[in-house]
């Protein structure tokens, strides 16, 4: 039998193997929780959007909602239009969007997603208005157990 050919694990004896992959029923659950929250992410930032708008304005118009998230008002009017079909957001001509009881609940889950994650950055010590923006991308994608230790930690780190 022909001698094992030496590798790096074996030059440093201290240092864990490499772990192998996963099974692919775990593969499967977490490519499946991205996908679902990548299809969910939009829908919350334009309802949230749609909260803030109508909070600060009183109305929330295609207009503001293009500039604000930085597409074109024909991409507005398709995410609407979708938006009015799932039931979160109803149209009055002339008047913009307003936000049906189910929208404004997943608006108001969306924000405090948001806030438990942003406060959860600027207690590690990240600046302010990165942590704003990485907390943009991060609340759509946390699970609620890894929530729940975010905002035990802030609590934490206040006492």
């Amino acid at each position: 039998m022909p001698a094992r050919k030496a590798t790096p694990a074996d030059a440093a004896p201290d240092r864990a193997p490499k772990a192998g992959l996963p099974e692919a029923s775990v593969h499967v659950e977490n490519f499946r929780q991205v996908r679902e929250a990548r299809r969910s992410e939009l829908v919350e930032d334009y309802v949230e959007l749609i909260a803030d708008l109508l909070a600060d304005r009183g109305e929330a118009r295609q207009v503001d909602i293009a500039e604000r998230l930085g597409v074109a008002q024909p991409t507005v009017a398709r995410m609407l239009q979708r938006l009015v079909r799932d039931g979160l957001v109803t149209q009055k001509p002339y008047r913009g969007a307003f936000l049906t009881e189910a929208g404004q609940t997943l608006a108001d889950a969306s924000r405090a997603r948001h806030q438990t994650v942003e406060s959860f950055l600027l207690a590690l010590g990240v600046p302010p208005d990165i942590a704003r923006r990485d907390a943009e991308g991060i609340e759509h994608h946390v699970s609620p157990e890894t929530l729940a230790a975010f905002e035990a930690f802030v609590r934490n780190a206040k006492a």
